[in-house]
Parts: structure tokens; sequence; C-alpha cells
């Protein structure tokens, strides 16, 4: 059975932990030849070794418009071509108005809106009729919890960049969407829950969270990933300009 990445060429951001790793191991289980990015070189081949295959991983600053055009001339060099970008790499910060600092919001719309457009545009002259870009968007783009109106914001305008992208790239024949996780069980998460509630109870804080939401959980990494695959394949083919929640359903109640 043919695989349905099968030899396609992916460069996923973000991607030596959580998230951006999911994925990875779900484009690469599904035939992709992986190339990652992050910012640090040990978690990167951390991140290689686990998803294994034909993965390779890069060091790169989304936030740099020079590094990334970097990276994609690394990618045309080794494989000759591109066919599907998920720009995953994100940040978050905490602060409720009032409290926001300047420090915190340029962080923050650096990583998470210019570090999208310094990681799509570059690429789209290697990217060909049926090439893919997958935007990782978050629930909290409509639905932002107090406190979380910088990476809310951030995920917002990613959202609309992609629905003027679309049309900016008419007649291409690639294909732009944004998939939006709610509540993921990472190991950011995790540690994030430990600092504030403490290491022991950090197991019954992801049970609680899962308890609000429709399929009685949250979601694991890998679950972005199979989304994230069936956006970068043919099964989605018709597919362009759609915001994907991947939630089990929280946006929708």
């Amino acid at each position: 059975m043919t695989l349905p990445l099968t030899d396609k060429v992916a460069v996923i951001t973000g991607a030596a932990n959580g998230v951006g790793l999911g994925i990875a191991q779900e484009f690469a289980e599904n035939g992709a030849r992986v190339v990652i990015t992050d910012l640090h070189r040990e978690e990167l081949d951390a991140a290689v070794a686990k998803i294994g295959g034909d993965c390779v991983g890069i060091v790169a600053d989304v936030t740099v418009l020079a590094g990334m055009e970097a990276l994609y001339e690394q990618v045309k060099d080794r494989y000759g071509r591109l066919d599907t970008v998920v720009a995953n790499a994100g940040v978050g910060a905490h602060a409720p108005l009032g409290a926001i600092t300047e420090e915190q919001f340029d962080r923050t719309f650096g990583v998470n809106a210019k570090g999208v457009l310094f990681t799509v545009q570059p690429a789209l002259p290697l990217l060909p009729p049926g090439g893919t870009v997958v935007v990782i968007g978050s629930t909290a783009s409509i639905e932002p919890p107090r406190g979380m109106g910088l990476y809310g914001g951030s995920k917002a305008a990613v959202r609309a960049f992609v629905r003027s992208w679309i049309q900016d790239i008419k007649g291409s024949g690639v294909r732009m969407n944004v998939l939006s996780p709610g509540a993921v069980d990472t190991e950011s998460l995790r540690r994030a829950l430990a600092m504030a509630q403490g290491a022991d109870h950090v197991d019954a804080a992801i049970e609680l969270m899962g308890e609000g939401n429709p399929t009685g959980r949250i979601a694991d990494p890998r679950e972005m990933g199979k989304a994230a695959v069936f956006l970068s394949s043919d099964a989605s083919s018709f597919v362009t300009g759609v915001e994907l929640f991947v939630d089990g359903g929280m946006a929708q109640v």
C-alpha cells in the first residue's frame, strides 16, 4: 500500500518537541522525507533520533528571514524539491491587559505571526502545483482565555493571513489551511502545570482538563500529526483556506 506522503519533502518548524514533533513523527511514518527546524542543535538531534526514517534537523529561527531563506536553499540543494510546509513554531505569553509588556508583545507576534510569514513566503517558489502549507493555529484564536489575549491575537492574525493568501496565490495549485489544536498533552504543558500546581498534581490537572472536553480527554500530539497528514495529502485535494479545529469539539460547545 502506498503511504499518503510517500516521497514528499516536508519542512516542519518548531519540531524538536511537542506538537511539532508529533506532526513530524506522523509525516515520517506516512512516507515523507522530513526536515525539522528548531533553535537548539541538541534538541533537534534528539528529535531526529525519535522520528527516524529520512529525517534531518536544521537549526533555524523563524523570525529571521535570511535564515529561513537559507534553510530553503539547503532543502533545495539536498532534495531538489519541496512539497509541504508546516508552520508550527510558536510561543505563548500569558498576561492580562494592563500587565502586557512590550517585550511580550514583540516576542509573541514576532514568532507566531512574523515567523509564519517568514516560513511561508520564501517557500512559495519551491512549492509545485499540489504543494501544501499547514499553519498551526489555536482554539485561542476564537476563544482566548483570560490573560491570553496576546497569544489568541497572534493566532487570529495567522488565520487572517491564510484567508488572504489563498487569494494571492490563486492559480498556483498550492493549498493553504490552518490546523487549530485545543489542549494537547505535551511536555511544555506538563511543565507549566508542574510550576503552577506542583509535580504531584500534573496527572490530575490533565484529567480535569479533559473532563471539560466533549471527548472526555485532551489530545495527544500525534493526533495533530494525523490531521496535518490529511491536510498535506491528496485526500484533501479540494480543501483550502479552512481552519480545522482539532480539539475534541471544545470550540463548538
